[in-house]
């Protein structure tokens, strides 16, 4: 049964927090050169499927499947390795904008109408997101574009196929468990190919980034996702960069411009005016 629209709300708003938060672990994690990219991936799969495995312990059932856990692994991995050659203004364009194409073009093929408004409010996001992050996005490293790229899609995929039914932490924690070894051969192959680095600092922030912001995080979406169509949970993870740049003045001392804020304003205002309006609940027979 999907959980009633203010349910729905609060549970994206935790899930978007959590994804931002993502975004700047990462960030911290991997620009200093505090771990690599493939022991960040390995490390962040590992404690989110130790966390959620705790927690669904006592269940008699696993949930999620393979070709989720492939989804999530092909997000997390190219994800990591992007932003070695991308800035944080080329990583966001690419990414949302693979995200948006996947599960934008997915619920058009399902049958999904949107609305003048949601189509407004797409344009109007979109258009703040490039504003947003125009300065770095003029000529993004060909590899780093087309692995973030990949990252895009595949977390396109795996949202899309939560959005069936289920219980979202069941399900999350045996995606989790299933792609963790696979990040472990991901480790072992890169340490054959050259030196791994990993600093304690660095494995902390890919731990919090497993058992917090994706783990749970994830697991939150998931649940999310039942009561959105495949156009709002995309429009929606435009907000993403907003939150990840405010956490970015907060945090790791970035400076803000006006035309941030602005470009902020206008992609919050174009994800309030396409969500906002009531729509009907997405089809029983949603992806999985």
């Amino acid at each position: 049964m999907p959980p009633r629209r203010e349910q729905t709300a609060l549970l994206a708003l935790l899930a978007l927090t959590a994804f931002a938060a993502n975004s700047l672990l990462c960030r911290t994690a991997l620009r200093p050169g505090l771990i690599d990219a493939a022991s960040f991936t390995g490390v962040r799969l590992g404690a989110g499927a130790l966390t959620l495995g705790l927690l669904t312990a006592r269940r008699r059932a696993r949930g999620g499947d393979g070709r989720s856990a492939l989804a999530l692994l092909a997000y997390a991995a190219p994800f990591s390795f992007a932003y070695l050659r991308l800035g944080a203004g080329e990583g966001a364009l690419v990414l949302f904008g693979a995200v948006q194409t996947t599960m934008l073009g997915w619920g058009l093929a399902r049958g999904e109408r949107p609305g003048a408004a949601e189509w407004l409010g797409l344009a109007l996001a979109v258009a703040g997101l490039i504003v947003l992050t125009a300065p770095g996005a003029s000529a993004p490293d060909p590899l780093g574009a087309a692995l973030m790229a990949l990252a895009g899609a595949s977390w396109g995929v795996y949202s899309l196929r939560g959005r069936g039914g289920g219980d979202p932490l069941a399900a999350t924690a045996g995606n989790f468990l299933r792609a963790a070894p696979l990040a472990g051969a991901l480790v072992v192959a890169s340490a054959l190919t050259g030196p791994l680095h990993v600093a304690p600092r660095g494995v902390l922030l890919a731990a919090l980034s497993g058992a917090l912001a994706s783990g749970l995080g994830y697991a939150i979406w998931y649940a999310a996702l039942r009561g959105l169509t495949a156009t709002r949970a995309a429009i929606l993870q435009l907000a993403v960069p907003v939150l990840a740049a405010a956490g970015g003045v907060l945090w790791l001392d970035e400076r803000i411009t006006a035309r941030a804020a602005l470009a902020s304003a206008a992609i919050l205002g174009g994800v309030a005016l396409a969500v906002l309006r009531r729509a009907p609940p997405p089809p029983a027979n949603a992806a999985r």
